[in-house]
């Protein structure tokens, strides 16, 4: 390991050590959980250690001197976000009342999620687990999880981004070369985008996402974090596609591109490319001065790269006004989410019958203390969806969800006839409308597409795109076609490659 530098280091980078014989995996892994001990409790990303990380590098290692080809990912260490059920480890979704050494109940599940079985069957080392606020209940922290807040890696005063707070933090500070995130409402995007990461939401149900605790069964997805696009790429590679364990992944069948996600990363994809830009048809709502200029950049060097651009493709086709906020004075459009209470039944059954919880209403009673729905509860909001409290009095019966297809058609149909009509390629925003606001004093990420592609369940890749004067990062959204992955990854590929904005963060010391 002397001669390796594990900050930054890249899947590309770990293959080629262990090819020349310069590290085996058993000795990358220490040295990552070394640097862990070292980092982790000041930045606090990470909430349970695997114990058998150095035993599941050994085993990788044997494989390999034994002449067995292995994938880009194997002996490679990687985290995993908490909610993701882990077999040996407690489901806590960050909240005290589901972690028995807080005073709740142990979530114990008697198998692996898909997407951590497929991490595994892929010769992975899963160093652990990630933090994450309650219920994973917001885009912007997790200050309130049963194990702290979670801190920014580029800068500990700034909001981290959520709920995939712990996993974006672990991979920008090189304490994991990658990790999985999950979104309902900007949970991979906007903690990528608060910490120069790159971060692949994926199109609704090319991921399987069984096993991992639900907010919307219509909504969730499973997608990597990783520092730059081919990490991502070759990630998304393992995670997607059909799994019997989630029948909704058949719709991913014939998805997938030959060869992979990374097969077609070119530094000429921007080339030729129509790009939509940002504007009030999409979303009403004014960038801020400095992430104006930010993006002013950004749309020269996509110029520079060939691309032509369209300003505000979606003016006037009534594409904004089908957002609803679900809280006054608020962004987020929370509709989807009704089906929580059948969703959790069904994630509770799945787990096993050893499991503490094996009933949502088991689930209502231990955690009545901190009633999530009630007026105080971090999901406070939900009894105002359509169909939620209908839902709440009967929740094993599957909910009615037709107004809720009607909206995901609706985007769909409008998204598709802007496309056609433009003839765009792809849309390329910042992530955010202004910079990161503080880690603690209540402000909240203002990201640009969450809400609008998580009902509409279209695909997105965040990559970096510069810093803030304060440091903040910035980033841009690549969004596209349903099943549009290797397009998106593609264009972010040649942004990253030409533009190399990325830069390794100063980690303070504890």
């Amino acid at each position: 390991m002397d001669d390796i530098d594990i900050v930054e280091l890249t899947l590309d980078g770990a293959q080629q050590a262990f090819a020349g014989g310069r590290t085996t995996s058993e000795a990358l892994t220490q040295a990552f959980l070394d640097r862990i001990a070292l980092y982790n409790p000041h930045y606090n990303a990470i909430i349970f250690l695997n114990p058998d990380a150095l035993e599941d590098a050994r085993a990788i290692d044997r494989r390999r001197s034994a002449g067995e080809a292995l994938g880009p990912l194997a002996g490679v260490p990687v985290v995993v976000k908490d909610p993701m059920d882990m077999v040996g480890f407690p489901t806590t979704a960050g909240w005290s009342l589901l972690h028995g050494r807080t005073g709740g109940v142990d979530l114990m599940p008697g198998t692996d999620a898909p997407v951590v079985a497929r991490l595994r069957a892929a010769g992975a080392v899963i160093l652990g687990k990630t933090n994450v606020p309650v219920l994973s209940h917001t885009g912007s922290h997790a200050n309130d999880s049963w194990a702290g807040p979670t801190y920014n890696a580029a800068g500990r005063q700034f909001l981290p981004g959520g709920s995939s707070a712990g996993t974006a933090c672990a991979v920008a500070s090189s304490m994991a070369v990658l990790g999985l995130a999950e979104e309902t409402g900007g949970s991979i995007q906007n903690p990528a985008s608060a910490q120069a990461l790159v971060g692949i939401k994926p199109s609704f149900a090319l991921v399987p996402n069984a096993g991992v605790m639900p907010l919307s069964g219509l909504r969730d997805v499973v997608g990597p974090i990783a520092r730059c696009v081919r990490d991502a790429a070759l990630t998304l590679d393992v995670l997607a596609g059909y799994c019997g364990e989630d029948p909704k992944t058949v719709a991913a069948i014939g998805k997938i591109p030959r060869g992979g996600y990374a097969a077609n990363l070119s530094r000429e994809a921007l080339r030729g490319r129509r790009i939509g830009l940002y504007g009030p048809g999409w979303r009403d709502l004014p960038l801020s001065v400095e992430t104006e200029a930010l993006y002013s950049c950004a749309q020269d060097e996509l110029r520079a790269r060939g691309a032509e651009l369209v300003a505000d493709p979606f003016l006037g086709s009534g594409f904004a006004a089908l957002r609803q906020p679900t809280v006054p004075d608020a962004e987020f459009d929370a509709r989807g989410l009704e089906s929580m209470p059948y969703d959790m039944q069904k994630y509770l059954e799945r787990m096993g019958p050893d499991t503490a919880l094996q009933s949502f209403e088991a689930f209502a009673a231990a955690t009545a203390a901190q009633d999530p729905f009630g007026p105080s509860g971090v999901l406070g909001f939900m009894p105002r969806l359509p169909d939620f409290v209908a839902c709440l009095a009967a929740p094993r019966r599957a909910p009615d969800m037709a107004a809720f297809i009607a909206l995901r058609e609706a985007y769909l149909a409008l998204f598709d006839a802007v496309f056609a009509r433009e003839r765009l390629d792809v849309l390329v925003f910042p992530q955010m409308r202004e910079e990161l606001a503080p880690l603690h004093g209540g402000g909240r990420i203002h990201e640009t597409v969450v809400s609008e592609i998580n009902i509409a369940g279209l695909p997105a890749v965040t990559v970096p795109a510069g810093y803030h004067g304060s440091g903040a990062p910035f980033g841009l959204v690549f969004v596209g076609r349903m099943w549009s992955e290797a397009d998106l990854l593609a264009c972010a590929y040649d942004y990253e490659a030409s533009t190399a904005h990325r830069r390794a963060p100063e980690l303070e010391m504890p």
